[in-house]
């Protein structure tokens, strides 16, 4: 691995901010890549968590990054989601460069998140946003809606009070009105993000008003889920691959078991909304579903390394 460029956390926010990072995840999909043909993740469970391998090709690269999850860190005051990213040569598949996993994963969810935000809201006007979770994907999502959305006033919803504040204050720093809340919230939010480690639903989704978007991005597992089936069934479903959706997303998954809906729910993909080919505007919320994807990974990685090896 002579030669191998290595590209932390510090290096990844110096090159991109959130918002070039959604347009590079635009400009993939704009180039044709399908994201139902991405190979799955595989989960292999350790006493510590799950081992996650996410390999993905296209173009002239290819990557693989290697996770783990381990929900016990977090009581020894370590994080949660670790690993390395390997990018290498799509034509010889020799190592090109060496990754944080982590920061990786904190730069590429938000982008997706706020890629679909972009595309389901699509005027610019203020926007009330209650935002769930306090680690470090709520504080990425905090700075990618601000990307492409202005915000009237951010709320922010957590267990933890303490971190709950602390980020309410950081949004303050960002220019953005903000306070604590609860979950009731969501019943006056035009946009709701859901990033955090919860199993079972954070709010009732009836309340949420008709026309407001909704985004979850804390599950990746059949069985967890952040929104109910009262939301689900009622909102215009879309995700970023209906395979990868269908086969890992709870949130649509205890819905289906349930007999709430159908797979033909889905409305569409972040494919299709990047590609202008979104239905018509309804009165029912909109609800983006995100289980992260290694061809994500790849493209982030690879403008990364683009960017750095120049320098």
């Amino acid at each position: 691995m002579t030669g191998l460029l290595h590209i932390d956390a510090a290096a990844m926010t110096r090159v991109l901010t959130p918002g070039a990072t959604a347009r590079v995840l635009a400009d993939v999909l704009l180039a044709g890549f399908d994201p139902e043909a991405a190979p799955p993740r595989t989960s292999v469970p350790v006493p510590a968590g799950e081992l996650l391998l996410m390999p993905a090709a296209f173009g002239p690269l290819a990557g693989v990054k290697i996770a783990g999850v381990a929900p016990g860190n977090q009581a020894l005051g370590l994080p949660r989601i670790t690993g390395s990213y390997l990018l290498l040569d799509g034509a010889n598949l020799q190592p090109l460069a060496l990754l944080d996993g982590a920061a990786l994963t904190e730069l590429r969810t938000p982008a997706v998140s706020a890629l679909a935000v972009h595309h389901l809201t699509p005027d610019d006007r203020p926007r009330r946003l209650v935002l769930f979770g306090t680690g470090p994907q709520a504080y990425g999502h905090l700075e990618a809606v601000l990307a492409v959305r202005r915000i009237s006033e951010a709320v922010v919803v957590g267990r933890n009070p303490i971190a709950a504040r602390a980020l309410a204050g950081y949004a303050r720093t960002l220019g953005a009105t903000a306070r604590t809340g609860t979950p009731e919230d969501v019943a006056t939010a035009d946009l709701v993000v859901c990033c955090t480690t919860a199993r079972e639903p954070l709010f009732d989704g009836t309340l949420v008003a008709p026309g407001a978007t909704v985004v979850a991005v804390g599950s990746h597992e059949p069985e967890a889920r952040e929104t109910d089936t009262a939301l689900v069934a009622r909102a215009d479903v879309y995700v970023e691959a209906r395979a990868a959706a269908l086969r890992e997303a709870g949130d649509l998954l205890v819905p289906l078991a349930e007999g709430a809906i159908d797979p033909d729910h889905i409305a569409g993909t972040l494919a299709d909304l990047v590609r202008g080919h979104r239905g018509p505007a309804t009165d029912r919320p909109m609800f983006f579903k995100s289980v992260g994807m290694a061809w994500e990974d790849l493209a982030v990685a690879g403008a990364l390394y683009q960017a750095l090896r120049k320098t």
